[in-house]
């Protein structure tokens, strides 16, 4: 793999690290494994805190509104070389957008078909995700999703009130009776496919209200997602809010007389706390082993980055001109898999380091500074943390 820093327009305050010095100590990366295909670039929502259109990355401005067939083959080719390359059996695909279904049936057919012969010639298998606003959950969209075997996430932040606060159209009606029909269509008529549900926290919100509401359509896995922030734009409310939301969230959750679905941030951090692994890259250490690539054949880092500065989240690579192995040695994309050589010193004193592992690598950023400073969330998640270590049936002893 090549070491070169990649070409392109960096920001002083880029999530870089040293990749000559990590390789110098023995760092590796390790290869990836899941591809988010930014499939179409535009959504027929207007969510007020929607990480791509909302904050101070606009690159979306400058996306086509589709990625064209030759960039998805072409991206499908540089999959399919990484698999090969690195031996691996399986990879994850996540049709993103945007709203992804806007590719309608035919579309979102051509794609799996498409994207499943390139990386089968690899001897690899091609895992389909849609994340989706359920707002375009029809019949003959379930068939097809059916048909090529794609699961379906879908945003809903709770009941009526809480979901239309934020998830309206652009003249500013509410979303919610639509998500709720597609929602019902999925989880009744094809319940194999539903992969889960995503909650943006609204730390004003009744917790355990939220939590229930969302538990008739039967979701596999909530993910309750903290609103992006970082520490030139922190999070409404005062230090802790989403905490203590989750914390009650929490307690519900694990006095239930029996599981009624995963919380996925809960269910991670029991895993740490109890000396476990995470699978998610923002709890515990753990590396990722995601990508981007946008509508136009870019290579993206991870979402969360937008809401730090225009451009923070692009790398200047594309699949045109790069592999998947440059974006391992990309100076962004390697500060993610550095584990605690790309933490604060705050963060490697702190008793609960193997249990956060510093938080989303996006809300770490301050302006200026860049990305090596602690999460702004770190007082919710301390909260968090020793609410659910003081609750555990057994004493567990914080490791460092």
């Amino acid at each position: 793999m090549r070491t070169n820093t990649p070409a392109g327009r960096r920001a002083p305050d880029h999530p870089a690290v040293d990749v000559a010095a990590l390789l110098d100590e023995g760092w590796r990366p390790v290869p990836l494994r899941q591809f988010v295909l930014k499939i179409r670039s535009r959504c027929n929502l207007a969510c007020d805190y929607c990480i791509i259109y909302e904050h101070a990355d606009q690159t979306w401005r400058r996306q086509p509104h589709a990625m064209a067939p030759g960039t998805l083959r072409q991206t499908a080719r540089r999959i399919a070389e990484h698999a090969a390359r690195h031996g691996l059996q399986r990879v994850r695909i996540v049709l993103h957008g945007g709203e992804p279904l806007l590719a309608g049936p035919e579309g979102v057919a051509h794609l799996a078909r498409t994207v499943r012969d390139i990386v089968g010639e690899a001897g690899a298998e091609a895992d389909f995700t849609v994340q989706t606003n359920g707002t375009l959950l029809s019949g003959r969209m379930l068939d097809v999703l059916a048909e090529h075997r794609i699961r379906v996430g879908v945003s809903l932040d709770g009941d009526r009130d809480a979901h239309d606060a934020h998830r309206r159209t652009a003249a500013g009606r509410g979303s919610y009776d639509r998500v709720m029909a597609g929602l019902r269509r999925l989880s009744g008529e094809h319940p194999d496919l539903y992969a889960g549900l995503l909650c943006t926290i609204d730390a004003a919100s009744d917790p355990v209200a939220v939590y229930e509401s969302l538990l008739p359509t039967r979701p596999p896995v909530i993910d309750f997602l903290l609103p992006h922030a970082h520490w030139g734009a922190p999070p409404q409310g005062p230090p802790g809010a989403y905490g203590r939301w989750l914390a009650a969230v929490f307690d519900r959750w694990a006095q239930a007389p029996r599981k009624e679905t995963s919380v996925r941030m809960l269910d991670e951090l029991l895993h740490t706390l109890l000396g476990g692994r995470s699978r998610l890259d923002w709890v515990g250490i753990t590396r990722t082993v995601s990508v981007f690539v946008e509508a136009d054949g870019a290579i993206h880092q991870n979402d969360t980055l937008r809401t730090g500065h225009d451009g923070a989240s692009a790398s200047g690579l594309d699949v045109f001109r790069n592999s998947f192995d440059d974006v391992l040695l990309h100076p962004g994309f390697a500060a993610r898999q550095a584990g605690e050589r790309a933490l604060a010193g705050a963060c490697l004193r702190c008793p609960e380091l193997s249990v956060c592992g510093g938080g989303e690598f996006g809300h770490r950023y301050r302006p200026g500074a860049g990305y090596r400073w602690p999460t702004v969330y770190c007082t919710d998640l301390l909260l968090l943390i020793r609410h659910m270590r003081g609750r555990l049936p057994r004493p567990v002893e914080q490791t460092r």
